[in-house]
């Protein structure tokens, strides 16, 4: 895209945003009342910004595929990022209205097929079908005033095919041609300096590259620094730490953080990395505002399947608008089986009885009520998100489930499984753990730490 001359008026404009972008308050944003937002990269005073409407707009946004529009915008974000153009609930004219209507622009995502879907990008039919697809979700979506950038597909460096960057380089090049009001990117998982070199030389029509990171993202300053990476960029996910990255049992289960963790995660690795680069950094979308299943039902989920915010919501209230929600999700000291914790590879015996509790307090004193269930360790091994399952939870094995401490009778059937606990605070907020568990004829209880999963240099996210 090419880059406007700059005005006075430019500079000026600029100025003010740097400084108060640099107090994590971005310059008030406004949507038209009809026709296509004109949306602007500029590099202005060495720093790369976002211009909508002419005026600086620093990204404080979320994915969002089912999850709550309203709730997005009371919380202080003034962007949401889709997947696709229709989620097979809501179309994407009900997405762009429902967000004109809360003040939220949309980064749109174009479905780019993925070969381990089937798809075959030597298939120069098949290929030429999916751009006339894409033309026509472009031609319908263009001129709404709450679409701000379009996104050419999810994580296309899990393809082994590099001909899927000719594709996407062929999607941008036609929405240049027929919508020269929003600039074009496409996400990568991780940030690999080959993968990036190989987009930039196969997609060079694209305005930008994003990155979507996980516990990594702490390093991601460090790796912009050895590529000396000098281009504007969006973070499009990240959130809680990926269950790639994370320690596993004995077993192989991936240990998951609880709530209260997670919280913390996020707001570090927020005001560390994605904070502190007001240079190339357009801003942000943090992962998940909803729910799904993806290895557990509460991995990446901002939300309760029920509905209640869990502590990432907190955080990124504080971060977006400056000052913490008045009523606040309760906070957790710790869950426990059998006396042990998460990482300390518990066996159960069949159908015995175990002790469980879970601690928790509340900011505000409000009185709290549990909730606990079984399920079957989820044995999907999905990649970039791809749609899994959710498995049942198994009943008539915990004895007053509504207490904050239970007894558990294991299952009489051996393999994995997780014990799930959950806390409420009475005014839709949450708090949640989970704890791995085997049960084999032989119950072993090492005392031992479970071992580490090392990081995968392409996160399965």
């Amino acid at each position: 895209m090419t880059l406007p001359r700059f005005t006075t008026v430019d500079w000026i404009l600029a100025l003010l945003a740097g400084l108060i972008l640099a107090g994590n308050c971005p310059a008030q944003e406004s949507l038209p009342a009809a026709g296509p937002a004109k949306v602007e990269l500029r590099q202005v005073a060495g720093r790369w910004l976002l211009y909508v409407n002419q005026r600086p707009f620093y990204i404080k946004g979320a994915g969002l595929e089912y999850g709550d529009q309203e709730k997005l915008a009371a919380h202080g974000a003034n962007s949401l990022r889709t997947w696709s153009t229709d989620n097979g609930r809501d179309s994407g004219k009900h997405v762009l209205d429902r967000a004109l209507t809360n003040g939220l622009m949309v980064a749109m995502g174009l479905d780019v097929d993925h070969e381990r879907r089937g798809f075959d990008y030597s298939d120069t039919n098949r290929v030429a079908r999916q751009l006339a697809l894409l033309k026509s979700q472009v031609m319908e979506y263009r001129n709404h005033p709450a679409l701000l950038i379009w996104v050419v597909g999810n994580e296309l460096n899990f393809e082994k095919n590099p001909k899927v960057w000719d594709a996407v380089n062929d999607v941008s090049k036609m929405i240049h041609e027929i919508d020269p009001n929003h600039p074009t990117t496409t996400t990568l998982a991780g940030f690999d300096p080959e993968t990036v070199k190989l987009v930039e030389t196969r997609a060079p029509d694209l305005d930008f590259i994003s990155f979507q990171m996980y516990s990594d993202i702490i390093n991601l300053p460090k790796y912009l620094r050895a590529a000396a990476w000098d281009k504007p960029y969006i973070v499009t996910e990240w959130g809680a730490t990926g269950h790639w990255e994370c320690g596993k049992t004995a077993w192989g289960a991936p240990i998951e953080n609880d709530s209260t963790t997670k919280a913390d995660l996020y707001d570090k690795r927020f005001h560390a990395v994605i904070e502190p680069d007001q240079k190339l950094c357009l801003g942000s979308f943090v992962f998940l505002w909803g729910n799904k299943q993806e290895r557990t039902p509460t991995w990446y989920g901002m939300f309760l399947g029920s509905g209640e915010e869990t502590a990432p919501v907190d955080v990124m209230h504080h971060v977006w608008t400056g000052v913490w929600p008045a009523n606040r999700c309760p906070r957790l000291v710790g869950a426990w089986l059998d006396g042990k914790t998460a990482v300390q590879n518990i066996h159960l015996q069949p159908g015995r009885i175990y002790p469980a509790k879970v601690a928790a307090s509340d900011p505000d004193s409000d009185p709290l009520t549990y909730r606990w269930e079984v399920m079957p360790e989820s044995t999907e091994t999905k990649v970039g998100g791809d749609a899994e399952s959710r498995l049942a939870p198994l009943p008539g094995l915990i004895a007053v489930p509504a207490a904050g401490n239970i007894s558990l009778q294991a299952p009489n059937q051996s393999g994995a499984y997780r014990l799930f606990a959950y806390v409420f605070d009475g005014h839709g907020h949450a708090a949640h753990a989970n704890i791995p568990f085997y049960v084999d004829e032989v119950a072993k209880n090492p005392p031992s730490v479970s071992p580490t999963g090392a990081p995968s240099t392409l996160p399965a996210k």
